[in-house]
């Protein structure tokens, strides 16, 4: 039985999951991006300065992560002395806008897979903002309306949290998120200049200069947010996982995993990072070699040569191509699939044993689920993942403040040469991010991206190997084959973005 779970809601752009159901046992999945976008195609000819701020509209909820990686890639092709202040800007903003996605995707994009929204009904206390949502419930649940209002409902079927406190406690965590992601997104705009779509970044460092006053005011906001989430963000995932602990074993990806590593420590293009770069195949790590990273493009709808390199990117839409079912190409990493985001990073991490804050919360995490670090990969592990990374990263951002020198250089003098190439490799919240520019008659020549949610999302490539997600769909027992809410956790664990991926 072929079933569409589509169009999957909670999530940036159109997805749709096209299932064949067994037995209750999904034995193949097609992962289907349905719209076409091409920014790649009207870049070219461009002021190469014109990138980092033209990719930010690829996406408005990761925006900055496409500023840096632009801006990594034409610091390489300028061959820019990026002064220690300019690293550190990138970085502030960068951080903060990780912290808002990670609250972002758990709170208001993947919690209410789990919390039941309808114990709100029973709730009996003076708080004003769930009085305002038992009220809103209420009205929804005995509205008679057959479509009533989201984000609440309607909903799937299937089971969700028992437990009043849970459920009540994660719902008021749910109202204040929203102000703590307010505050993360100030802090990222104190030096990007607003958000979403910043005006200051450039490459090599940003337009604001980082005077004590600005200072002071990002370490505020960063303070408020890394106690939301060690007091509010990590116990409330820890009480889901503790309702579903069979997750841990749900949604395994089956290939290998990739991070470009996040971060990094110092100036200069090859300094370390605070999460290390790293391909993980076959419980082995090795290097990220750009030159191993191809796109196939057999089963999606262009009609471009299968198998370029990203020097050698080309995009010729075919709508109608026989056989193609997404418009998400397949990128493979010397052949292998690979899944990027939180997972991701924090294994390749771990197994380098790069972060020792890293290790400690991997081996405190995993030991109070019972769960081994491999065990990562998985519904549950991908959440956690996100919480040990933004824990590392607001510590990181407050010392990073304390090595801004306010009298130091904040960017360096920019000089376009008449040619020129580079990488750009950075990490958005959902995985790698890579972007590659290559300048001719100082213009934009060729641009190129591969994100992350084309690696998670692809479908299948040249020899039929499924991607990421849709392998991490294979094999789920389904309660209820036309709803699917196993499936649904399970995409919404890898948090995918759309128009990321068909950009």
């Amino acid at each position: 039985m072929k079933i569409d779970i589509g169009p999957v809601t909670r999530l940036e752009g159109h997805l749709n999951i096209n299932t064949t159901v067994e037995n209750n046992i999904i034995t193949d999945a097609k992962s289907m991006g349905e719209m076409f976008r091409g920014f790649e195609v009207f870049l070219l000819g461009r002021d190469p300065l014109d990138a980092q701020q033209i990719t930010q509209r690829i996406c408005g909820v990761c925006p900055y992560a496409h500023a840096i990686a632009s801006s990594y890639a034409q610091e390489a092709a300028y061959r820019l002395r990026t002064p220690p202040n300019g690293r550190i800007l990138h970085n502030l903003i960068q951080g903060a806008n990780h912290l808002y996605d990670y609250l972002l995707h758990f709170y208001q994009l993947s919690a209410l897979d789990f919390i039941d929204v309808t114990a709100i009904t029973g709730y009996t206390g003076k708080d004003r903002d769930l009085t305002h949502l038992k009220e809103w419930v209420n009205h929804a649940l005995g509205s008679g309306d057959s479509h009533p209002a989201a984000p609440f409902l309607p909903r799937l079927s299937g089971t969700y949290v028992t437990d009043a406190d849970i459920n009540i406690t994660a719902l008021k965590h749910y109202v204040e998120s929203l102000e703590i992601q307010k505050k993360a997104n100030r802090a990222s705009a104190i030096f990007g200049g607003r958000f979403p779509h910043a005006t200051g970044i450039f490459p090599g460092g940003c337009t604001r200069p980082p005077d004590i006053d600005a200072i002071s005011s990002y370490q505020a906001l960063i303070h408020e947010v890394k106690h939301f989430i060690h007091h509010k963000y990590l116990p409330d995932l820890l009480a889901v996982a503790g309702a579903f602990p069979e997750y841990w074993h749900i949604g395994q990806s089956k290939g290998g995993f990739m991070s470009y590593g996040l971060l990094p420590f110092g100036p200069e293009p090859d300094s370390p990072r605070l999460l290390s770069p790293g391909v993980l195949i076959d419980g082995k790590v090795e290097t990220v070699k750009t030159g191993a990273i191809t796109e196939d493009v057999k089963f999606a709808k262009y009609s471009s040569p299968s198998g370029l390199k990203v020097t050698q990117g080309r995009l010729t839409p075919a709508p109608h191509k026989e056989g193609a079912y997404s418009w998400v190409k397949a990128p493979r990493y010397g052949g292998h699939v690979l899944e990027v985001g939180p997972a991701a990073r924090i294994l390749v991490d771990y197994l380098q044993g790069g972060n020792e804050t890293v290790k400690q919360l991997v081996d405190r995490f995993a030991g109070m689920a019972d769960i081994r670090p491999e065990q990562l990969n998985s519904v549950l592990g991908r959440h956690l993942c996100r919480a040990v990374s933004a824990v590392v990263i607001a510590d990181f951002l407050l010392d990073q403040t304390e090595q801004i020198n306010p009298s130091a250089p904040f960017i360096p003098e920019i000089k376009i040469p008449e040619a020129g190439e580079g990488f750009g490799l950075t990490e958005a919240s959902r995985g790698a991010l890579l972007h590659y520019i290559r300048i001719r008659n100082y213009k934009i020549d060729h641009y190129e991206c591969v994100v992350p949610t084309t690696w998670n999302c692809s479908p299948r490539d040249d020899t039929g190997r499924p991607g990421a997600l849709e392998s991490a769909l294979i094999g789920t027992r389904v309660e209820d084959p036309a709803q699917q809410i196993e499936a649904n956790r399970i995409v919404h664990s890898f948090d995918p973005c759309l128009a990321c991926a068909v950009h």
